[in-house]
């Protein structure tokens, strides 16, 4: 694999060719053809079936459930595979799950203040599973459903569409929202989601993805030894029940400025009250960039002992840093490690939480007639 510094940007901007849809059972491992298998049954019998995508050095797994990522294969300085995402083995544990592990989240991602916000005049009382507020769609968010999912190959690039209808009302939101999630690997490994979206009538729509990353393999432990860079000289402060505020607040001379990269453990026990509120970091960051036509990269992520190194390119006008604050150690990995405090983190590229209610956020309102497409590029190398 070519382990230099891949272009982000050029990935994100590369064509896409006619595409050749795979949609039979199974198909041959060798070269980059899309590879679906059974990985288990819900409780109704319906069945879960994985695809597997490999190309550019790059392994992907992912679930007809949930969309979710359940295996992010990257070799390290040495070559040596490992599995840098959080998950399980097994469908009743996803089903079980209160985590998020690698799913596609929606109809919005984060948090939305009591479950409530009004649009057009009308009020709307979305479903509540974070205290008194909506979290990640509800409590049957679009991580918990079954996608339909096809495989495809262009040109040099493999990849799979996942298709999904939220019926108007489902988790109290207005709307029949039509979503389709694209995952790409490109020659060069890079990891590309598109999400597209379309209603009939006005809605709110924030869509991103949930994986934990650990890129010194899952189960390995603390991800405080990794170091992050965000281009980002904002966040967006939370009250206690992690609810924005509104403000914009500076991150220089506190804990959360990453401005020129730092390990990640370096301020996450400081006595900094969003830190001891959140447990850690669980912030949005207002990227430097803003909302842009194209992804643009706003973060690195590196593991020095192992030299795997993530950079994220986004059109998005901001980030969800969560350091794993709540894993408590009672879940186990594929690895058959339990997962404790801090032993992953995400970055979920995203418009501002409980932006419905706060008016001088960026709007996450559609309409008919518009298409929400949004972009998030991952690049990866070693060494």
């Amino acid at each position: 694999m070519d382990t230099s510094r891949r272009t982000v940007l050029a990935a994100a901007a590369a064509g896409v060719a006619a595409t050749t849809v795979i949609s039979g059972t199974a198909h041959a491992a060798s070269g980059k053809q899309p590879v679906k298998e059974l990985f288990g049954k819900l409780a109704d019998g319906t069945k879960i079936y994985r695809w597997s995508l490999q190309n550019g050095g790059t392994r992907l797994k992912v679930l007809s459930y949930g969309g979710i990522v359940q295996s992010l294969e990257l070799p390290d300085r040495h070559g040596r595979y490992a599995n840098v995402s959080l998950g399980y083995d097994n469908i009743e544990a996803y089903v079980a799950g209160t985590t998020f592990f690698g799913a596609t989240i929606g109809r919005y991602g984060n948090r939305i203040a009591k479950g409530q916000f009004t649009l057009d005049g009308t009020k709307y009382q979305l479903s509540v599973n974070d205290g008194v507020n909506s979290l990640h769609g509800g409590a049957k968010g679009f991580n918990t459903r079954v996608w339909d999912v096809e495989g495809f190959t262009s040109g040099s690039d493999v990849g799979l569409h996942l298709y999904y209808t939220s019926v108007d009302g489902e988790m109290g939101y207005p709307g029949t929202l039509r979503v389709k999630v694209t995952f790409t690997l490109t020659a060069r490994g890079d990891w590309r989601i598109d999400y597209e979206a379309t209603t009939d009538k006005a809605t709110v729509v924030n869509l991103t993805n949930h994986t934990y990353y650990n890129l010194a393999g899952e189960g390995s432990g603390s991800i405080e030894g990794h170091e992050l860079t965000l281009a980002a000289s904002r966040y967006t402060p939370t009250d206690s029940g992690l609810i924005p505020t509104g403000e914009l607040a500076k991150v220089a001379g506190t804990p959360f400025d990453f401005r020129r990269g730092k390990e990640i453990g370096d301020d996450i026990r400081a006595a900094h009250p969003q830190l001891i509120t959140a447990k850690g970091f669980d912030h949005n960051w207002v990227l430097d960039k803003g909302s842009t036509s194209s992804p643009v990269h706003f973060a690195t992520l590196r593991d020095p002992g192992s030299g795997r190194t993530l950079k994220i390119a986004t059109d998005q006008p901001g980030v969800q840093f969560y350091s794993g604050n709540f894993l408590d150690g009672t879940l186990t990995g594929p690895s058959g490690r339990t997962y404790r405090q801090g032993d992953g983190l995400c970055l979920e590229t995203q418009h501002f939480p409980d932006s419905p209610n706060q008016p001088s956020f960026p709007s996450t309102v559609l309409r008919p007639g518009q298409t929400y497409r949004t972009t998030t590029v991952h690049s990866f190398s070693a060494s």
